[in-house]
């Protein structure tokens, strides 16, 4: 079998304020092959989301060892950590985030915008994107024109437009109707079935129940044995 895309070794996670320090993560072991689709469940401060931004590099670990397809992340600096995230990782997030004053298209190209690509070559690439969400009809529409589905199905063109090697999902369905939902996570399964590698950190049984494996967390620390 071959290296697991990413792996974590001995991850823990401290915030300081003032005079109390909390342990978000405590001495994680994640290993993550590529093409697998790992749902993350647990309650409200369990450290679900803290232990999505350490793999996304948007936080970094206070202690422990990170290796994104066999690269060592644990220690990079801010401009590193961002050309990573640029091409290799793409995010979908609960509240969307997508920016307002731009279409659907100019959302999705965001992006490819840090990247020396020719134009048609971007516009190739998010009309691509567009298509395999169902959403080009709405290229030109602005997110307050869209539903909640719509705007998910966008964030998530913007995840892939990029071609990156892991798709981070934070609670996906969260902001969603359950209609809307299954169609998000509908989509996340047509994803995974053509070879992308998912995280996804949900409270919903029923869209961990999608995954192809899942772990439990509780108070910083993943309650399932790992295999590699």
């Amino acid at each position: 079998m071959p290296a697991p895309i990413i792996e974590l070794r001995n991850i823990g996670k401290v915030f300081h304020a003032d005079t109390v320090s909390t342990h978000a993560l405590r001495e994680v072991n994640l290993f993550v092959h590529d093409g697998e689709f790992l749902a993350v469940t647990g309650p409200s401060g369990s450290g679900k989301s803290t232990l999505l931004a350490v793999l996304g590099l948007l936080d970094t670990p206070t202690s422990g060892q990170y290796l994104l397809a066999g690269t060592d992340v644990s220690d990079l600096d801010a401009y590193q950590r961002a050309l990573i995230r640029n091409r290799e990782i793409g995010f979908v997030f609960q509240a969307f985030n997508l920016i307002g004053d731009l279409t659907v298209t100019e959302n999705v190209a965001l992006p490819l915008s840090y990247r020396a690509l020719e134009t048609a070559e971007r516009d190739e690439r998010v009309a691509a994107v567009l298509a395999r969400v169902g959403m080009t009809s709405r290229a030109r529409h602005y997110p307050a024109q869209l539903s909640g589905g719509q705007q998910q199905r966008v964030a998530i063109a913007r995840a892939l437009v990029g071609e990156p090697s892991l798709l981070l999902a934070d609670e996906p369905t969260g902001n969603l109707d359950t209609e809307n939902g299954a169609v998000v996570m509908r989509l996340l399964e047509d994803l995974h079935a053509g070879g992308a590698t998912i995280c996804m950190v949900t409270h919903e049984e029923g869209c961990a129940a999608v995954a192809g494996r899942r772990l439990h967390m509780l108070d910083g620390m993943i309650q399932e044995p790992q295999v590699v």
